[in-house]
């Protein structure tokens, strides 16, 4: 550590410490030291950041780039936040996040993620919020402001048209100026200028022939001219893919380290006069910033895991959760006239916690809906469960359970790294694992073991609590082996590859495994090469021959028997997942035909749903309630029961539309393309999409039932001839018999438009919450903003004069009171 005295001024020491760097170490500065860390220059006191994966939960799992690892609470995902509508909850949200992220000994969540919901394919859409550029940036700014109250920083991304996972890597979106400026960048936009985030990540994609990370119109004229973003922007993980190119742009971190493209290359390019000197010297400005910055906020004395921390997760899922359908007011059930319960699906007693790729988190334990409903429940309800079949396509990770390591003291495997390749000797690294996943990317296990070459052994016992038939497969890189009771079962190889054109290796073999009988288990896993990755999974499934799988008969059995049947249908864990997009709307394995045979047998079925996108629902009319549950964090399973049985009313809304068919979509004419991506509907995205072509969703945007009723009861515009904020004023009541909250939402239709303009768009909303008979006043302030266009010829946003109508409802297609104005 330098004993150089610092400046209070921020400005005035970001100035003293870049005249004080030398060519080299500015340089050294603008790429990572290793997967998570940026780069340290001892003797002026400047130290490195860490990073963290996110946006829903502080992934920390494994001890890598001298992190700690450990649990972090696990909340509901991206999605989930927006169909909350609740921005004050979310920076509830953001304040833990922060506190874990500081608690894990990080400096910089790598979230929210804002990238429109384009198509319901994208394999993402679960971590993104919406496809409605406004939600998304109020609920990005509240995420933003918690996270960074707390001193931690996040990382705004993926900046920008990162729409969808095939080809995210390298695949040209072209959208046409006026359709970036109104869907793809405004909450962006929204979050820079009202949180001021700490860093900014640009997307792996090309924007209109260029890569974001080399983007110039991106990065320096929108981000840091017109909006003033002060701070970096850094890559996504191997986004770089030149070096002069990036840096003249407005790049100003590659990430990860050891530099590929900023490091020896730059210094060359520097020579060579292709990158100037003044340019090094305002991306290390902007470095220098973030580095003070973080001085200026010592971390403060954090945890994770609290019981706080999750109480706030349950809550979260609580508000989140939308009811699609209630017939019959089946919901809520009454637990004095439900005696015995039939619990039936294929996630009834596993959670689903999340989607797959670089945001899953690992909590301290999740509760699945059996468990939250014996939970509220206890001996008042007789539970009763049958999974009724499978809904896993690909073969799943072996659930954790079903691990314990060598002296039993925990659940998952223990690990022994070397850094030789026989195994011998006394490990260099040794600890359990809960998981038996390992992913590791830019950086190793641990700093005295080389990626390029180590060895891992990874030992336990396997005991699962169903006897019968099971596959288990090895899905690896490099070299993999599987022993069980010291019996070679499986071994892979993997040739040296990058990820863009190969794949994994992966080898799959029968078992018959018996109920409760413990098998000792061994992975070794060997990697002599230079990919700058090591990925190792043990996956297992039951599964059945035709003539022996009776579950659905059960199911529907029980069904017959119960006062009413809950299915708890949807993805399995990672099938919707960072790297892939889903194949179709519909559910996995025989789900349809499970949900449609139980409801004949029980008139009062409720299917409870999990899953980040919209799903195709032929068995709609068969079921009386439907409850959209997405992925609901570790406490999903307490928050869900809580909502079926009325001790907390839903009050979640759509994000975005469900189609009733994936025809109905308004990119589906150009998804997925290849090389190009075409963003041939423009600006009619989502609902404004439906709208425009008068197309019938199954559920439209803004969608989402309550146990009680509102009523809108009157609405008023306070507008002053040339003068904005426009002030818009409604009255709503709860005229139902119990309490529940309210998402007012406003939108705004310009009627005599010079250029073609959505029916409708969503301006202002707000969550309130009502008594039974309470009635309460709600006030929004529309800006110029909120009328206006962009304007591709004068390049700028601009309304006109003229007629314009203000919406206030329920939902997109629920409007309850309308008001015209005309702007002069």
């Amino acid at each position: 550590m330098s004993d150089t005295p610092t400046n209070n001024d921020p400005d005035i020491e970001v100035e003293r410490l870049l005249q004080a760097l030398t060519m080299q170490e500015k340089i050294l500065l603008l790429s990572g030291r290793d997967a998570w860390r940026t780069a340290a220059i001892p003797r002026l006191g400047i130290e490195s950041l860490t990073m963290t994966d996110g946006p829903h939960g502080v992934r920390s799992d494994l001890p890598e780039a001298g992190r700690k690892a450990g649990f972090t609470t696990v909340f509901p995902t991206g999605v989930s936040m927006a169909a909350s509508w609740n921005p004050d909850l979310i920076e509830e949200v953001g304040v833990v996040l922060g506190e874990e992220t500081l608690a894990m000994d990080c400096d910089i969540l790598l979230g929210p993620c804002v990238n429109i919901v384009r198509h319901p394919l994208a394999g993402r859409n679960f971590e993104s919020y919406s496809e409605d550029p406004y939600l998304s940036g109020e609920i990005g700014v509240a995420y933003v402001k918690g996270v960074q109250s707390q001193g931690a920083g996040v990382s705004l991304k993926h900046f920008a048209a990162n729409n969808q996972e095939i080809e995210r890597m390298r695949g040209n979106s072209i959208v046409d100026e006026r359709t970036l400026r109104e869907i793809y960048l405004p909450q962006f936009e929204s979050v820079v200028k009202k949180a001021q985030p700490w860093t900014v990540m640009c997307s792996y994609n090309r924007l209109n022939g260029e890569y974001a990370s080399q983007n110039r119109h991106l990065l320096s004229d929108i981000l840091k001219g017109e909006w003033g973003y002060p701070g970096p922007v850094i890559s996504d993980w191997g986004a770089v893919h030149a070096t002069a190119a990036p840096l003249n742009a407005g790049l100003d971190l590659e990430m990860p380290g050891p530099a590929k493209w900023l490091g020896a290359l730059l210094s060359e390019a520097v020579v060579t006069w292709q990158v100037d000197e003044k340019a090094i010297d305002q991306a290390v400005r902007r470095i220098l910033r973030l580095v003070v910055k973080r001085r200026a906020n010592p971390r403060a004395k954090s945890a994770a895991n609290t019981p706080e921390h999750q109480a706030v997760a349950r809550r979260l899922a609580e508000e989140a959760a939308t009811l699609l359908k209630n017939d019959r007011a089946l919901l809520p059930l009454d637990r004095n006239r439900i005696h015995r319960l039939a619990v039936i699906g294929p996630n009834a007693a596993e959670c689903r916690i999340g989607g797959g790729g670089s945001s899953f988190a690992i909590p301290p334990y999740r509760v699945s809906p059996l468990e939250g409903l014996k939970n509220l429940l206890g001996d008042s309800v007789e539970i009763l469960y049958e999974k009724g079949c499978d809904n896993a396509i690909a073969i799943p990770v072996v659930l954790p359970d079903y691990l314990h390591t060598p002296d039993g003291s925990s659940t998952g495997l223990l690990g022994e790294f070397f850094t030789n390749l026989d195994l011998k000797g006394a490990p260099a690294l040794s600890r359990p694992y809960p998981l038996a996943s390992f992913w590791w990317y830019g950086s190793s296990p641990a700093e005295n073991i080389p990626l390029e070459r180590f060895a891992v052994r990874w030992t336990g016992t396997l005991s699962v609590p169903e006897g019968g038939h099971y596959r288990i497969q090895l899905y690896n890189s490099a070299r993999a082996r599987l022993y069980i009771d010291e019996r070679l079962i499986l071994e892979t190889h993997a040739d040296e590859f990058d990820l863009l054109t190969n794949a994994f290796a992966s080898q799959t073999a029968s078992l018959d495994l018996v109920a409760g009988q413990k098998s000792n288990l061994r992975i070794e896993f060997i990697k002599d090469s230079r990919e700058p990755f090591a990925n190792v999974q043990l996956r297992l499934a039951r599964y059945y021959r035709p003539d022996e799988d009776q579950r659905m008969t059960k199911a529907v059995t029980l069904a017959r028997q119960c006062d009413a049947a809950v299915i708890f249908a949807g993805y399995p864990e990672q099938h919707e997942q960072e790297g892939g997009d889903r194949p179709d709307l519909e559910l996995t394995g025989p789900q349809t035909e499970l949900i449609r045979t139980v409801a004949a047998a029980n008139p009062n079925t409720v299917v409870v749903l999990n899953s980040g996108s919209p799903v195709t629902m032929l068995w709609l009319d068969d079921v009386s309630a439907v409850l959209q549950a997405y992925y609901p964090g570790m406490e999903g399973g307490n928050a869900v029961a809580r909502i079926l049985f009325g001790d907390v009313n839903p009050s979640g809304k759509l994000s975005v539309t469900y189609p009733r068919r994936l025809e109905d979509t308004p990119a589906y004419d150009n998804y997925p393309g290849r090389r190009e991506v075409r963003y041939g509907e423009g600006i009619f995205v989502g609902y404004r999409y439906y709208d425009q072509r008068d197309i019938e969703p199954l559920f439209p945007f803004g969608h989402g039932l309550s146990y009680t009723e509102f009523e809108y009861l009157d609405a008023n515009i306070d507008y002053t001839k040339g003068r904005f904020p426009i002030s818009v004023r409604a009255t709503i009541k709860n005229i139902g018999k119990c309490a529940g909250k309210e998402v007012v939402q406003v939108y705004v239709a310009d009627l005599q438009a010079s250029l073609p303009r959505p029916p409708k768009e969503l301006k202002g909303f707000r969550k309130i919450e009502l008594q039974p008979g309470q009635t309460r006043a709600v006030e929004f302030e529309l800006d110029e903003r909120a009328f206006s266009f962009y304007d591709p010829v004068q390049k700028q946003w601009r309304w006109e004069p003229g007629e314009f109508e203000i919406l206030l409802g329920s939902s997109s297609r629920d409007i309850r009171q309308r008001c015209r104005l005309t702007l002069e």
